[in-house]
């Protein structure tokens, strides 16, 4: 099973404790609908229909309101240290937090005090946390872009804010910076670098690269990298490896996006009816 924690950008919304639903391009959480649009909501959408078509039982997710201040961050990351040594997952996700060193430190002790324990995936703010504390190494999957990368790489910034300006987000620099950041022991086990050309990594390298189809209204989405993350997330709790459920999203995402056939102005929720013939032809390939 999977457990996704994260946050929706509506501070009226309180903790969310509940599995999800995906019907169309409709998402509900605990009787709440929440549009896939990007962010959390897009994540949780693809790993659901992941789940699906796999006969996996649906995600739980874990969120809050969150418009930015931290406030709800930090009523979830309290939620978490309380709930979690009482669940049971095989896969834990966190997504979309407020970085916070203490909050994620207790939330890690948390997971790792449950049966199992789940393997980790960090991506976006959680993932900041995960690196500013030092424990990036107890995560199984991180999944940054390549700016996200370069704060991974710089070892000595406390803060994305303060990554150094030598460490451009220049993708053609991504294989030295995530050698970078395996020499300071600021990745987790496997790399899934979302980009023009998706990169799978770990400490002895690339493992493999996805670059077509190459839809380029997609550059234009928000919420494309969301999607990679919760297929990828879905997959593990199946009983892949990291590095294979990486490599498979990552190809599934673009050949959801070719069949949708989007324009600058889609949304990314789209694309999540197309996520099963994505899947499938891509695990033919890949597995």
């Amino acid at each position: 099973m999977l457990i996704v924690v994260g946050t929706i950008p509506d501070p009226a919304v309180p903790v969310l404790d509940a599995l999800v639903e995906v019907a169309g391009n409709a998402l509900t959480v605990g009787g709440r609908a929440l549009p896939p649009d990007r962010g959390t909501p897009a994540l949780l959408a693809a790993a659901a229909m992941t789940c699906d078509f796999l006969g996996e039982n649906p995600p739980h997710a874990l969120l809050v309101g969150d418009e930015g201040l931290g406030n709800g961050s930090r009523a979830l990351y309290r939620h978490l240290a309380e709930v979690l040594p009482s669940r049971r997952c095989t896969v834990l996700a966190f997504h979309y937090l407020q970085p916070d060193v203490d909050g994620h430190n207790r939330a890690l002790m948390a997971a790792q005090a449950m049966a199992g324990p789940p393997a980790l995936v960090a991506d976006a703010g959680f993932m900041y946390a995960a690196k500013m504390s030092g424990y990036a190494g107890e995560y199984a999957l991180f999944t940054p872009d390549a700016g996200e990368l370069a704060f991974l790489a710089d070892e000595a910034a406390p803060h994305p804010f303060y990554t150094r300006g030598f460490i451009l987000q220049d993708e053609d620099r991504v294989p030295e910076l995530i050698q970078r950041a395996y020499e300071h022991d600021n990745a987790a086990r496997c790399l899934l670098v979302k980009g023009r050309v998706d990169r799978i990594a770990d400490r002895t390298g690339i493992l493999a690269e996805v670059s077509t189809p190459s839809v380029e209204a997609m550059e234009a989405m928000g919420g494309t990298g969301d999607t990679v993350t919760g297929m990828a997330c879905a997959l593990m709790a199946s009983g892949l490896a990291a590095h294979k459920a990486a490599h498979v999203a990552a190809q599934a995402n673009r050949y959801a996006g070719e069949a949708a056939r989007p324009t600058p102005a889609s949304q990314i929720g789209e694309l999540i009816p197309y996520i099963p013939q994505a899947l499938a032809r891509a695990m033919g390939e890949i597995l």
